[in-house]
């Protein structure tokens, strides 16, 4: 509910940036929290059942918003859109005392100048035993907290490549992500309706093209490559299959909006071509 709900808040405030993507996936970095200190339930512990999980979904919520930090202040400096999206989304997560200091602490670590930027991913990477799909959802989630203005700096983008590498993506990888989370952007800003429908500035063209690329597909594929790239998508983002393997079950509603976009890009791509 809570990721639904942010969804919502991201879509008003950032109106033709799809709020929903960016909420859904940069909420979920406040649904759970973390620790400093990885041994000790304070704060955030409240969120976890056990002592192994506190710490290993510590080490990924302290890592995830450390990071966010650091790829805000890549520029130079955090820009008014990024703290009014921290600040909202606290406001929103009810974030107060010593849970919303920690939260604040994180991204403020991230910012600093001798952030430890490559040990801080290695440590997460570790945490979760270096799942694939974790790490491609954690990636993307930062990818998302990237565009949060609209437009992915050079700097930023800089820093996106570093913990690809670090995370053990190829910068074709990357790439894909980066062209993907565009396509989407795009894809739900033209879909949403409008006094007069679909936005006059995006067209049918324009939305297939984008359909294509959210799959990872080309037009020159044939059905039953898009068939499998759709599957191959919607299993890397089956919101029970990544709770199962380590994702926090917050990031539930995350997983399923993911797994939304891919659904609907697939299902106009089957209607264009006409098969089932």
């Amino acid at each position: 509910m809570t990721g639904k709900i942010l969804g919502t808040i991201f879509g008003f405030m950032f109106g033709r940036i799809p709020g929903a993507v960016l909420g859904f996936f940069v909420g979920h970095l406040f649904d759970k929290g973390y620790s400093q200190n990885f041994n000790q339930q304070g704060g955030f512990s409240r969120f976890f059942t056990n002592q192994d999980q506190f710490k290993s979904q510590a080490i990924f919520f302290h890592s995830l918003f450390s990071v966010m930090g650091h790829i805000a202040k890549a520029d130079g400096q955090v820009s008014n859109v990024e703290i009014r999206m921290a600040s909202t989304l606290m406001d929103q997560m009810g974030l107060e005392g010593e849970v919303r200091a920690e939260a604040q602490q994180a991204f403020r670590d991230g910012k600093a100048s001798d952030f430890a930027l490559q040990s801080t991913i290695k440590e997460f990477k570790e945490s979760c035993h270096g799942r694939r799909d974790i790490l491609q959802v954690y990636l993307e989630i930062l990818i998302q907290s990237a565009y949060v203005d609209g437009k992915l700096d050079k700097a930023e983008q800089v820093i996106l490549e570093k913990v690809a590498e670090y995370l053990g993506f190829k910068p074709q990888e990357l790439l894909y992500l980066l062209s993907a989370f565009e396509a989407e952007m795009r894809f739900r800003q033209g879909g949403q309706q409008g006094a007069g429908g679909r936005r006059p500035n995006y067209t049918s063209q324009q939305s297939i093209d984008d359909a294509y690329k959210i799959l990872g597909v080309s037009k020159q594929d044939d059905d039953k490559s898009i068939k499998k790239a759709y599957r191959k998508l919607m299993s890397e983002h089956h919101p029970d299959k990544l709770v199962s393997k380590g994702l926090p079950k917050q990031a539930l509603e995350l997983a399923k909006n993911k797994a939304q976009d891919i659904q609907a890009a697939y299902e106009m791509i089957k209607e264009k071509r006409g098969f089932r």
